[in-house]
């Protein structure tokens, strides 16, 4: 088991640590000595267990909001999949409907009361096309 020797508020430490895992030992001591450097530049000199037990609870502290953060992410993530989820069915649901009306065909049939309807209007429009017609021969000249 190799033995890594690091440095934490100016003072040296040997650890022992499991085979290729002296990296992550170097990082969290670096991280460790990053808050012990905060403490002693706040309060001055101290014991080291006080140093080690003031930084770590730094960390800790930091350690836990970035989990509340990371919590808060979790649930949007969770929020905004079942928003896809939703906005998914609901196109391919108007992409079903779409395929199914170009299945059917352009529709020919005309409700009776548009057809009704129609049928008056063209009526009315030949009966003053007529008048009209009528008006201006009445007008003309012999």
């Amino acid at each position: 088991m190799p033995e890594v020797d690091i440095e934490i508020g100016g003072r040296a430490f040997s650890v022992a640590c499991q085979e290729g895992e002296e990296r992550y030992l170097h990082a969290a001591a670096k991280m460790l000595d990053t808050e012990a450097a905060v403490v002693l530049g706040q309060i001055g000199r101290m014991p080291p267990e006080r140093m080690l037990l003031m930084a770590g609870l730094m960390l800790a502290d930091k350690t836990a909001a970035l989990e509340d953060d990371l919590r808060g992410l979790q649930d949007r993530i969770t929020t905004q999949d079942k928003a896809l989820r939703s906005a998914e069915e609901r196109l391919a649901d108007r992409a079903r409907r779409i395929s199914e009306l170009q299945e059917a065909g352009p529709r020919t049939e005309l409700p009776d009361a548009l057809t009704d309807g129609l049928a008056e209007l063209t009526a009315r429009a030949e009966a003053m096309a007529n008048a009209m017609e009528a008006a201006a021969s009445d007008e003309k000249p012999a």
